[in-house]
């Protein structure tokens, strides 16, 4: 025990900072435990490396942390490393350690003179559903919160865009227009999805596109892993308009990301336009489920987030809507998944 405590405060004494976005990095031991407090400017996926050789190689070898480690929001943080249970053999003079920020990764891709950006969602279990965060505005299909895991995928950064969908559908490169391309039904999106498979097939290797399953939709709406323990009403926001085009701001679509992200950076996942899902719409069941696709039937197709005619209360990461797959909507769009 003497040896293991008097080794943490020797690491302690050699901080390591690898990332310009972490800062105000401070270290104390706590018991058996080192508590290590850092402040981080902007989202990323945080991790700590030690190194037994005085810093010429680093590796992650704590087996037992806990606290903001993975995908983590900006701000003050803290990791707690139980140093005894990991039973480590330390040289004093050459045991250091350093807190590592990565970006959070993006895959960008180019149709016809048109590039697009996929964001990727670390998967793990969250409640989906009517959460404490959706405070009194829960509708009853909402209802049971239930557990959902999810393996890994990436996202839109933004909604299927006008130039985009012509890139696509058309073959060939027409005007910029960064506004959601909308009226399309849910049978169009998969035309769509088939073309764009087809023409990226060569760079995809064993991923496709997709529509988000509702569950996906709903955990990178959430933020996924980057919420940590706090949840917010909208998506990266408890109030609607600093996230969402909605009928109290604007009431017409605007163009793509003209709110402010969430923390994985994706825009518009509350508001602007509705999005179609893979999902018939059909009754949450309370089991834990992983990685689930809807009910077998439903009387349409799950739409998701709101749009820019919706009351603010529409655009909550919980609210549930649907529609023939066959409507087209002025207020209707769409966002891609990779998986």
């Amino acid at each position: 025990m003497e040896r293991i405590c008097h080794i943490c405060l020797v690491v302690l004494t050699s901080i390591v900072v690898h990332a310009q976005t972490v800062t105000n990095v401070v270290a104390k031991q706590v018991g058996n435990t080192v508590e290590i407090t850092y402040d981080i400017d902007k989202p990323a996926k945080v991790s700590l490396l030690l190194s037994k050789d005085g810093g010429a190689t680093y590796a992650p070898i704590p087996k037992t942390l806990s606290g903001d480690v993975g995908l983590i929001k900006a701000g003050h943080r803290k990791i707690t490393w139980n140093m005894l249970a990991d039973g480590e053999d330390w040289e004093v003079q050459n045991a250091r350690f350093k807190v590592v920020a990565k970006n959070i990764s993006k895959h960008a891709f180019t149709v016809n003179g048109i590039s697009f950006t996929m964001i990727y969602v670390d998967g793990g279990t969250f409640t989906m559903g009517c959460t404490e965060d959706q405070g009194r505005d829960c509708e009853f299909d909402e209802k049971p919160a239930h557990q959902v895991t999810l393996s890994d995928y990436y996202i839109g950064e933004i909604e299927v865009t006008c130039d985009l969908w012509d890139a696509v559908m058309l073959g060939k490169k027409s005007k910029e227009d960064k506004d959601p391309k909308t009226s399309v039904t849910w049978f169009d999106c998969q035309a769509f999805i088939r073309k764009l498979n087809t023409a990226l097939e060569a760079k995809l290797g064993a991923l496709r596109f997709a529509l988000p399953t509702e569950a996906e939709w709903e955990y990178a709406a959430r933020e996924g892993h980057m919420a940590g323990s706090y949840q917010y009403k909208f998506s990266g926001s408890d109030a609607a308009s600093p996230v969402a085009v909605h009928s109290q701001l604007y009431g017409v679509v605007k163009s793509t990301a003209s709110k402010q992200a969430n923390a994985l950076g994706i825009y518009d996942m509350s508001g602007n336009v509705w999005e179609w899902c893979h999902d018939w719409y059909g009754a949450y069941s309370e089991d834990a489920e992983i990685n689930p696709t809807g009910t077998y039937m439903g009387t349409g197709r799950v739409k998701r987030g709101g749009g820019a005619s919706s009351k603010p209360v529409e655009c909550r990461v919980a609210n549930r809507s649907y529609d023939d797959p066959n409507k087209r909507s002025p207020d209707v769009g769409f966002r891609l998944v990779l998986r």
